[in-house]
């Protein structure tokens, strides 16, 4: 099923643009085969890859950490992932894109890591009470980013990586996206170790996983994916956390089973936000971002209304 959307979606989004060029041109003409090629074509592989990616991320870091409502977007890493991006553009402006990668991805991996550690430091009564935790130390990432890009005179450089989108993609700028792909396969390779991880650390340690080695890698994974498509299009909020949890309630929780599905769920999704953007005020585009960002907030409050309907009943 999500795999057809996919294709679907992916034909849909090859269509639309607003150069008015069908599909039968896109293949019939010198013309339209040059847009395909360095237009269309790179732009669907980039939603593809970027949704699946931060999709799995997400299914990743709710699995290690055992609640529901940890993302990317509600664990700070997306955030000190963009102060990475930011770091990066000042003190090395002529580094490749690959470098600016790696800078991103260390910065998303310690702002990761330091809500990792409040987590486990501070008993919650709520489950619900994490992600806020993870939201405040996001505001402070962006915080720190929106007054040093401020000063620098850099807000509207600052303000393509916060907000998501897709219409600056062309062949020869999504590239590293192919990156998180491999990294999204790597994560299905050791699925069942982050399916034992998140068992606790007693299940795992009798069963020969070393839930340390096994948690680095997973979160390294997480912040990995997501600085490359923070650095390649921007942020998608709310993608890594509706995403996992929509799958999971209608299949379950096997990670193994559960992780295609995931990929191609974000992918679908990720293809959906962006046709309905490019239609929405067409020829004029919405950004990705923002489509995402409401939708996802209208479904984060309602899987927390359900999670406390939950609590309220039981």
């Amino acid at each position: 099923m999500a795999v057809a959307a996919v294709g679907v979606l992916s034909v849909v989004s090859l269509a639309v643009g607003a150069a008015g060029v069908g599909l039968g041109e896109l293949v019939g003409s010198d013309e339209g085969r040059s847009l395909l090629t360095l237009s269309r074509w790179p732009r669907t592989a980039a939603l593809i890859l970027s949704g699946a990616a931060l999709a799995v991320a997400g299914l990743i870091m709710q699995q290690l950490t055992r609640n529901r409502f940890v993302a990317p977007s509600t664990a700070g890493t997306v955030d000190a992932a963009t102060l990475g991006v930011l770091t990066s553009l000042l003190f090395f402006a002529s580094a490749p894109v690959m470098g600016k990668v790696l800078i991103s991805t260390a910065f998303a991996l310690a702002g990761t890591a330091v809500f990792v550690v409040l987590i486990q430091r501070v008993q919650f009564k709520d489950v619900v009470f994490v992600p806020l935790v993870g939201l405040l130390l996001g505001g402070v990432y962006r915080a720190i980013a929106e007054f040093v890009a401020y000063r620098e005179g850099l807000t509207q450089s600052l303000s393509v990586w916060t907000n998501g989108d897709f219409s600056g993609i062309i062949q020869g700028r999504y590239e590293t996206l192919w990156l998180a792909g491999a990294a999204a396969v790597l994560a299905y390779a050791f699925a069942h170790h982050f399916s034992a991880a998140g068992m606790g650390r007693d299940f795992a340690t009798g069963i020969g996983v070393d839930v340390r080695r096994v948690t680095a890698l997973g979160l390294s994974i997480a912040a990995f994916t997501t600085a490359v498509v923070v650095v390649t299009a921007g942020a998608i909020p709310f993608l890594g956390l509706i995403v996992p949890n929509l799958v999971t309630m209608a299949i379950g929780d096997n990670l193994r089973r559960t992780l295609p599905v995931t990929a191609m769920a974000g992918a679908a999704l990720t293809l959906a936000c962006d046709i309905l953007g490019r239609l929405l005020i067409f020829p004029y585009e919405i950004p990705i971002g923002s489509i995402a960002g409401v939708l996802g907030a209208v479904i984060f409050a309602a899987l927390v209304l359900r999670k406390g309907n939950r609590y309220a009943h039981a």
